[in-house]
């Protein structure tokens, strides 16, 4: 393993995994959900997390890709965001295959729930596991 790990996190879809109203304010549901990222950038993910091995408890960088409505969303330190022009799940599979073009060791981790993205990064290289790996109910 080489680089510090990558945990790119589709924000449309972990969002959309909890019913607690985040179609009324999505830019304030991706804020929220970028705020509860920090954590992973400096710890990583919890040992109960369904993580890979590598993802757990050492520091991560971790990018939030953002969409639509949610697109004025700001990094904060240990979050970069990156608003999609067009399809979150695009600009993903896209992240997933340049980390693999410019470093095939580093490990990459997208967290999604889209089958057909989780097909995508895989073929790229990266790992994948479902919204409950950085957002507990």
């Amino acid at each position: 393993m080489t680089g510090v790990p990558l945990l790119v996190v589709d924000g449309a879809n972990v969002v959309g995994s909890v019913p607690d109203g985040w179609w009324r304010d999505r830019r304030g549901a991706a804020e929220r959900l970028r705020d509860a990222l920090v954590p992973f950038a400096s710890g990583g993910l919890a040992a109960d997390s369904g993580a890979p091995q590598w993802a757990i408890g050492v520091p991560l960088d971790v990018v939030l890709v953002v969409e639509g409505a949610a697109r004025g969303v700001t990094p904060v330190p240990g979050v970069r965001v990156e608003a999609a022009p067009g399809s979150g799940d695009d600009l993903i599979a896209d992240l997933a295959d340049q980390t693999h073009a410019a470093d095939p060791d580093r490990p990459c981790l997208v967290v999604t729930a889209d089958r057909e993205l989780r097909r995508r990064v895989t073929a790229a290289g990266a790992s994948y596991a479902g919204p409950r790996t950085v957002r507990r109910r």
